[in-house]
């Protein structure tokens, strides 16, 4: 059984589930979606993009809800064709993190392939210490496009979320999440490794993570009910992305409408009842961080 899980009173046989709002602070859908999912209880927690545009937006949000929670959404990624976002730390070239354009890299192996291991985490460290220094209360770090998975960043990942004293989204099966970045094969043996030390250092890890559905809006809501009808005992990490109407669509033409229309599905009180009715239990991250902080894990 999950150590966390068993720690904060639930037993082997219960679902938790952590439905979890990314790209906060990436345009204002992004935020104003965030706001009112986490009031309406569909979302329990979500994180937020430092170098983005609408994260001083997002900031206000959190100092103004205070109970909002919210972690750091690291960020070394900047993959729409227009609407684009720089790093923080620094915009020299000989740091890897910046392509042609004076952005981000559009995808994993192109940060790969041009990584300063050095720069990479001295660019973490900026993300989080802007998000502290707006008065966001951390809760969590976890990466857009899974960047902190790639084998040469884990460890500073990990570093980085004891030193801060924050949990750090590392799924204890995580073989899907690394063939999805696109890398090839990687040692597997590693990451196992990493997993046994962190339960010794009193990391929380989840169980598993699951990704945002592209269906057809149809067949929206069927599928993500048996999604969540089949979900295993433990500790389970649900990647959402919803967005209100009026800027995604400009930003992402061709599939905008999907985080439109997840946004729409999450409103849903029928689906909430769903949830309900699964015996689901919905948890964010802050107990998660206060039970590490506490030394219980």
């Amino acid at each position: 059984m999950n150590p966390a899980l068993e720690l904060l009173g639930f037993g082997p046989d219960d679902r938790a589930v952590i439905f979890h709002a990314d790209d906060v602070g990436m345009c204002h859908g992004a935020d104003v979606a965030f706001l009112e999912l986490s009031r309406r209880g569909l979302i329990s927690c979500g994180s937020v993009m430092t170098p983005c545009p609408w994260f001083l937006e997002a900031a206000d949000l959190a100092r103004q809800n205070p109970k909002l929670d919210l972690g750091v959404h690291l960020t070394l990624t900047s993959e729409w064709d227009f609407y684009r976002w720089r790093p923080l730390s620094t915009l020299e070239g000989a740091s890897g993190l910046l392509d042609e354009e004076g952005c981000f890299w559009r995808d994993i192996p192109q940060v790969r392939g041009h990584l300063n291991v050095t720069a990479a985490e001295a660019e973490f460290r900026a993300q989080v210490e802007r998000a502290l220094a707006a008065g966001i209360d951390v809760t969590h770090l976890d990466a857009h496009m899974y960047s902190a998975l790639i084998p040469e960043l884990i460890e500073p990942f990990i570093r980085m979320g004891l030193e801060y004293r924050l949990p750090v989204l590392l799924p204890r099966r995580i073989e899907a999440d690394l063939a999805g970045l696109g890398l090839g094969d990687l040692d597997l043996s590693m990451y196992s490794a990493l997993f046994g030390q962190l339960a010794q250092m009193g990391m929380p890890l989840v169980d598993s993570v699951i990704g945002s559905l592209t269906v057809p809006n149809t067949e929206r809501d069927a599928t993500y009910r048996a999604v969540l009808a089949a979900l295993p005992p433990g500790l389970t990490y649900i990647s959402l992305h919803p967005n209100t109407s009026g800027d995604i669509e400009t930003i992402v033409p061709d599939n905008g409408h999907v985080r439109v229309e997840e946004y729409a599905l999450l409103q849903d009180a029928d689906f909430k009842a769903f949830v309900a009715e699964q015996g689901i239990h919905m948890i964010g991250f802050r107990c998660l961080r206060d039970l590490m902080r506490s030394g219980g894990v």
